[in-house]
């Protein structure tokens, strides 16, 4: 199984947080990419700069017989058509895709370190992902995730609010 992340924290010209993750899966879908099961919708302050506006995380599973490689190229030419710019780190942005887990696999090279390498201390990961895999296992640390969320900070596991609101796309 692949996991990705997708988050937002400011709107496009065509649409706000909730229509650049709608419109993320749409064009992951056009890309021949199967979409497997999408979580909720999670929001969370902005890190570092709290004073950004919050994210909106989703977190989704996938089928791809795309090469992780091949996977980034693909999300970042989708990023880029959602107006991301990335001028600095950590700025706010229209789309953000990373991967969380690609079958298992570790890689770490110059481009690409996977499973990702914050995912275990982020809730706006670690919730959608419980969601929608409740036995996933890190494949470094060989943890459940519900061990890593109770790891996390009383902060990070109070300020995440699951919102009622999906961004299933038909």
């Amino acid at each position: 199984m692949i996991y990705i992340n997708i988050g937002s924290n400011i709107n496009s010209i065509k649409g706000d947080r909730f229509y650049n993750i709608k419109k993320s899966i749409e064009l992951i879908r056009n890309r021949k990419i199967k979409i497997l099961k999408i979580s909720k919708v999670y929001e969370t302050p902005s890190y570092p700069n709290e004073k950004d506006p919050k994210f909106l995380n989703i977190c989704v599973a996938i089928k791809s017989q795309l090469s992780p490689e091949l996977l980034i190229k693909v999300f970042s030419s989708i990023e880029k058509k959602l107006q991301r710019t990335k001028e600095f780190k950590n700025q706010p942005r229209t789309c953000d895709i990373d991967i969380i887990d690609y079958r298992r696999k570790i890689i770490n090279s110059k481009k690409l370190t996977i499973p990702h390498p914050r995912a275990h201390l982020r809730n706006f990961v670690l919730y959608p992902l419980k969601e929608i895999s409740p036995e996933w296992v890190h494949p470094i640390f060989n943890k459940k995730i519900e061990f890593l969320i109770k790891k996390l900070s009383f902060k990070l596991r109070n300020e995440i609010t699951r919102l009622n609101e999906s961004v299933i796309v038909v």
